[in-house]
């Protein structure tokens, strides 16, 4: 315990100055892939794998480590890679991602690196819709990929967007039309799940790429005292964006005298003892996991809720 209190200390250092540390690691061939050391648990040699009947091909299989069973995904096979050979070669990056704990197959991991998010940059417009990236970053002159991972588990498990019925009944006597949320996230398919969970409640949603994209948003807002900040009912936040990361954005909005009332709220698959800390440092308002629709939407219509009473002087 001490050891990981310890990881927590020096990683909340980090807030505030939009940095990063990155397990870099190798698929097919010598081009540098990255994750973030956030959201690692271990890195272990590859263990016996169980395959499990009928799943997809990118999962591997089922590992035990330490009484608990994990699915083990071919991180190059989900990118369209030739897999990781079936001789018991590779390395195992154990995760925790929207809740849920994993590991990923690689060939060989090489070093962790501290990096400045200004030096990451999203992938290119010219990119398309099929690729698995979030960004990319230079290290010793090299460029290494960061992975869409929210893709990789989207597409092997298939998932839809569902609200309950009793989140849909919570809306009754709100009127969350006239309310508009900004939503930032690097993954296309982090901001489509916020996207059609917002419509689901009936809220209004403007998308952003990263922090820096949703900052100079507000500040063009700001400018041409656009009526939509009237309407502004919360920014939701990635943490982890090229640019600038979800903390530094946060801590940009408390600094400035004309926005630092606007609420935030972080929406991160990191999770853990991490984000309690980071997030009481920034000062967000709320913080939810990724992903569960429910979750999302309660959280959302809940501050609507506050909002709506804020208007009417409702203590």
């Amino acid at each position: 315990m001490g050891g990981l209190l310890d990881g927590v200390n020096l990683r909340t250092q980090l807030v505030g100055h939009n940095r990063l540390e990155l397990l870099l690691f190798f698929l097919d061939g010598e081009q540098r892939y990255g994750i973030n050391v956030f959201k690692v648990h271990e890195v272990i040699q590859r263990p016996p794998l169980t395959r499990i009947p009928n799943a997809p091909a990118v999962v591997r299989g089922m590992a035990t480590l330490r009484g608990k069973t994990i699915p083990v995904l071919d991180l190059g096979l989900a990118l369209g890679q030739p897999p990781i050979g079936n001789d018991g070669a590779g390395i195992v990056i154990v995760t925790e991602y929207n809740r849920t704990v994993q590991g990923f197959l690689v060939r060989a991991v090489d070093r962790i690196v501290n990096i400045n998010w200004e030096k990451v940059v999203p992938p290119p417009d010219g990119a398309g819709d099929d690729h698995f990236l979030t960004a990319i970053a230079h290290v010793d002159k090299q460029m290494v990929e960061m992975i869409d991972v929210e893709k990789v588990l989207s597409n092997a498990s298939g998932a839809e967007i569902e609200i309950s019925e009793k989140t849909v009944n919570a809306l009754k006597a709100t009127r969350p039309a006239q309310h508009i949320v900004l939503a930032v996230d690097d993954s296309a398919v982090a901001r489509g799940q916020i996207k059609r969970t917002l419509d689901r409640v009936g809220v209004q949603s403007v998308l952003a790429r990263d922090g820096k994209e949703a900052y100079d948003l507000l500040s063009a807002w700001l400018e041409k005292k656009d009526p939509i900040l009237q309407r502004l009912l919360m920014v939701i936040s990635d943490i982890e964006m090229p640019e600038m990361d979800g903390y530094t954005l946060t801590s940009k909005i408390r600094a400035n005298d004309r926005l630092k009332n606007t609420f935030v709220m972080l929406h991160t698959s990191l999770s853990g003892l991490f984000n309690h800390n980071l997030i009481r440092k920034v000062d967000a308002n709320a913080f939810v996991p990724k992903f569960d629709a429910n979750d999302l939407a309660q959280a959302v219509i809940a501050r609507i809720k506050e909002k709506e009473a804020e208007t009417l002087g409702i203590q």
